[in-house]
């Protein structure tokens, strides 16, 4: 499982944890990540996160 940081408020993507909150179920990998979904904070776009390095 890997973990995506957002590039504008740090927020953590963990695939792991999924977004309960906004459907995403846990296990949930990046790339099945709807395109469109967007940060819970701070409302960015799919493309404004990067992998964070293990």
């Amino acid at each position: 499982m890997q973990k995506w940081q957002c590039l504008i408020c740090s927020w953590v993507y963990d695939e792991a944890v999924g977004d309960p909150e906004e459907g995403i179920p846990l296990g949930t990998k990046w790339e099945d990540v709807p395109d469109d979904w967007s940060c819970p904070e701070c409302g960015a776009s799919k493309a404004d996160f990067q992998i964070v390095a293990i």
